[in-house]
């Protein structure tokens, strides 16, 4: 972001959302974004036995076809804008994370872990 603050600032910077989960019955197959998308899904299928649920950590687990159907096509993909909204901030926690020292990350991680929300393990 430091490279391409304009860009950014301008609102010509995007990021395609990828799926966290695949649910496959016989059938069925559809793509959750959110545990509250697959909790959906998961109440309209009750009572199927035979469902299969894939939780996806990264993209180099779906194939080319998965990746174009859910993340790359441009009929179909969600993109998600990027934003900054204190550059100071951003710039510091940047720092911190991505930094060569090693104490100020891990402090970091130790103070704000039990109140981070979408982390995608």
């Amino acid at each position: 972001f430091r490279h391409m603050t304009k860009l950014i600032e301008n609102g010509h910077l995007y990021i395609a959302q990828p799926p966290l989960y695949r649910l496959k019955a016989t059938q069925f197959e559809q793509w959750a974004y959110s545990d509250k998308d697959k909790e959906e899904i998961l109440e309209n299928l009750k009572g199927n036995k035979k469902l299969y649920i894939q939780r996806y950590k990264g993209l180099g687990e779906m194939t080319a076809e998965q990746l174009w159907e859910t993340t790359m096509n441009p009929a179909t993909r969600i993109l998600l804008a990027v934003n900054i909204g204190d550059n100071i901030k951003a710039d510091d926690t940047f720092r911190t994370l991505m930094g060569a020292e090693v104490l100020p990350r891990k402090t970091f991680i130790q103070t704000y872990a039990k109140a981070v929300k979408n982390l995608d393990i």
